[in-house]
């Protein structure tokens, strides 16, 4: 439900304030500020006498002579002195009203946001233990002005509760307002809060008195001037004198001389902080030294879905258009998005109204940002989601052929304004998508042909296809026992990927050496033996044929090898790996075995947490560079063992090798010759996620000892 909206003297706009007729009589239209009784001559001031402007300054042959005044003169400062630069200006007194971020902070509570619901941090009391454990649970209720925690930790279990109510005030703010005093307009029922006056007149706010209502009924006529340019921009005078315009006679800054401006007040509880003014020549200036906060701050107290504007126009189209939790920035926009990390709040100079207005901010859980279609309106929504949390923030793209919400109310109508701010969309977020920012992906995997790789690549033999097929960015966790030519056959599939596809492999072998590794290989790819009377009775490769096969070689992979005697990381690895992704464009990864790695772990992590974190980074790498990757694990030892097959969960370390890969695979050579030939190999494909590219089986290929092959049992 929309918040009731209150005029300073208390009302809501348009209730009858029961037994004030006399008083009504005499504000006709009601409103934030009295009309001036209209004048009864024409060429009468509207308003009291500015002060008179300086006298612009004479030649220095006219201007008379200063009068001479003794001072002591100081005594000169070293020639190699540097003379000190001129401190800054010192930073106005924070008068913005206490936040619960404020009341936390006493307590070192400091929260990445401070909306309503529950947050976890480091608890302050305890430091979150030797871990630095994120034990401490904060929760906001939903007013935003109360907060319970309690730390989880058996050794702490500090707890505790604040609330805005238990701030008597900001010291500063009390201190401040202490020393400058309040000043009460007479007949309107409006404080004006005037820091500084009386006590040096740093900034000094007009008596609402000396403003005329913009609104309804009997008004100036410069009122009536700017009521009709309001109406022209679609804007009603009722909701022009809810929000507290009028206009004034006031000295221009930017014309260089007194003008009927028209007042945009910027009030919070109901007390004039700030005036922003615009000239008939749409030039812009604020009080001098006055706070800085939002335009329409009252009109989002205990909101917690909110509107921000760039414009105070635009915030009264949106009223006009119904939506009146509505508040526009008092700067406008400014040229471009800034380079670096976000200032702290409290010194961020440029978006200091933000920080001025925490206590209204903090609680809102949707800031719907409804900036300027141009490039500075962009830069300003981006800046703003950047300061307020991109995971509330929502952005308003406008309809074709409009540029900000005024524009819309005057072409398109109301309806069309409500339903731009209704259909504002979430900033994007690293890591957070819909299905339809993926709505092309998904149409194209749709319409795949059969020999596309989303639909996994053909191995090279027809029984594996059945059971198996290699879809790039899968991971693949292969296993045996000793000796059962795991190995052998990962290096096999990818020549036959190599030959059949084109795909480029990195691989990462520490139980081959190099020249073994290249021995293997051209065997598989020239189906000839490197060697003659070894292994086979045929006769060797000629040497043309051995340089061929090293050229094929040398095109189809590149190696990862630690150079020193330590052993790789898995870090490591898959730093080069992406390097070789962006040199060479592979296409697979195989790193071979998991034993040969590095695992050192921080302490208090066990080998299952190790071993999980190890396979997500792993599996990262291969989903974001598209490349399939093979990894060897051996099983641990197994007791009794009689020449059976092991398992996927008798994998050496943790049962996530099974459960996080997306294929599952046991390489086992029969050791029986009563039951089948020795040299009969069965790929026991235990485990497939993707059922488009495989199903659970036991496939089984032959081995050729004199190349190294795997051929299809006929």
């Amino acid at each position: 439900p929309a918040p009731e909206y209150r005029t300073a003297t208390g009302g809501r706009p348009g209730a009858s304030s029961g037994g004030s007729s006399a008083a009504s009589a005499a504000r006709p239209g009601g409103g934030l500020y009295a009309p001036k009784p209209p004048p009864r001559q024409t060429s009468a001031p509207r308003a009291s006498p500015p002060p008179p402007a300086p006298p612009p300054p004479s030649p220095p042959s006219q201007r008379s002579p200063s009068p001479t005044v003794s001072r002591p003169t100081p005594p000169p400062a070293p020639i190699d002195d540097a003379v000190p630069p001129p401190p800054p200006p010192p930073r106005a007194p924070d008068r913005s009203p206490v936040a619960l971020r404020d009341v936390l902070l006493q307590k070192a509570i400091v929260l990445q946001s401070y909306t309503p619901g529950q947050h976890r941090i480091v608890c302050p009391s305890c430091g979150g233990g030797s871990n630095g454990e994120r034990s401490l649970a904060v929760h906001i209720e939903a007013d935003g002005r109360e907060a319970q925690w309690m730390c989880h930790r058996a050794t702490c279990e500090w707890t505790g509760g604040s609330s805005v109510a238990d701030a008597k005030s900001n010291s500063r703010r009390t201190q401040s307002e202490s020393a400058m005093g309040s000043n009460t307009s007479v007949g309107t029922g409006m404080s004006s809060r005037r820091p500084g006056a009386g006590a040096g007149g740093a900034v000094k706010l007009p008596p609402p008195e000396s403003l005329e209502r913009v609104g309804p009924g009997e008004t100036t006529p410069a009122a009536k001037k700017w009521g009709a340019w309001l109406e022209s921009r679609g804007i009603d005078l009722a909701v022009a004198e809810r929000n507290g315009l009028a206009s004034q006679n006031v000295f221009s800054p930017p014309a260089g001389a007194h003008v009927d401006a028209l007042v945009f007040p910027y009030m919070r509880d109901g007390e004039l902080v700030n005036i922003k003014y615009r000239g008939e020549d749409k030039s812009f200036w604020q009080v001098k030294g006055a706070e800085k906060i939002l335009f329409g701050l009252d009109d989002i107290a205990g909101a917690r879905e909110i509107v921000i504007v760039e414009g105070e126009m635009d915030k009264l189209a949106l009223e006009q258009a119904g939506v009146k939790n509505v508040v526009s920035v008092p700067d406008g926009a400014p040229g471009k998005v800034k380079d670096g990390p976000v200032p702290a709040p409290e010194e961020d100079r440029k978006f200091e109204y933000l920080w001025n207005c925490r206590a209204a901010l903090d609680p809102v859980s949707r800031v719907v940002i409804a900036a300027d279609a141009d490039a500075p309106g962009q830069a300003l929504a981006e800046e703003l989601a950047r300061r307020l949390g991109k995971e509330r923030c929502f952005r308003v793209h406008w309809p074709e052929g409009c540029k900000d919400a005024n524009d819309v109310l005057l072409k398109e109508g109301e309806a069309a304004l409500r339903g731009a701010i209704d259909n504002a969309e979430g900033f994007p977020l690293r890591g957070l998508f819909r299905f339809s920012d993926f709505e092309d992906d998904i149409a194209n995997y749709f319409g795949v042909e059969e020999s596309s790789e989303m639909k996994g690549v053909s191995t090279g033999w027809k029984s594996i296809d059945n059971h198996y097929r290699v879809v790039p960015g899968e991971l693949t966790v292969i296993t045996g026992v000793p000796n059962s030519g795991k190995s052998e056959w990962v290096d096999a599939l990818m020549c036959n990927l190599a030959v059949q596809h084109g795909w480029t492999f990195a691989l990462c072998s520490m139980e081959n050496k190099v020249h073994e590794h290249a021995r293997k290989l051209v065997e598989k790819y020239t189906g000839e033996p490197w060697f003659e009377g070894k292994y086979t009775k045929k006769a060797r490769m000629r040497p043309e044929t051995m340089r061929q096969g090293l050229h094929w070689l040398d095109n189809q992979f590149v190696l990862i090898r630690h150079e020193d005697d330590e052993l790789p990381s898995v870090d490591w690895i898959i730093g080069l790996a992406r390097a070789a992704v962006m040199r060479h464009g592979i296409r697979g990864l195989l790193i071979d075995p998991y034993n040969e790695l590095d695992h050192k772990r921080p302490q208090g992590q066990t080998e299952t947490e190790y071993v999980s974190q190890m396979l997500t980074r792993i599996k990262k790498f291969a989903q974001h560079y598209d490349v399939h990757v093979w990894f060897v694990a051996h099983p641990r030892q197994l007791h009794n063992w009689r020449g059976e097959a092991p398992g996927l969960y008798d994998i050496s370390g943790s049962a996530h090798f099974i459960n996080k890969c997306d294929n599952g695979i046991v390489v086992h050579r029969n050791r029986d010759e009563k039951a089948g030939s020795l040299r009969e190999v069965t790929v026991m494909v235990a485990k497939v996620r993707n059922k488009v590219a495989g199903s659970i089986g036991d496939p089984k290929l032959e081995y050729n000892l004199s190349n190294g092959r795997y051929e299809d049992i006929q």
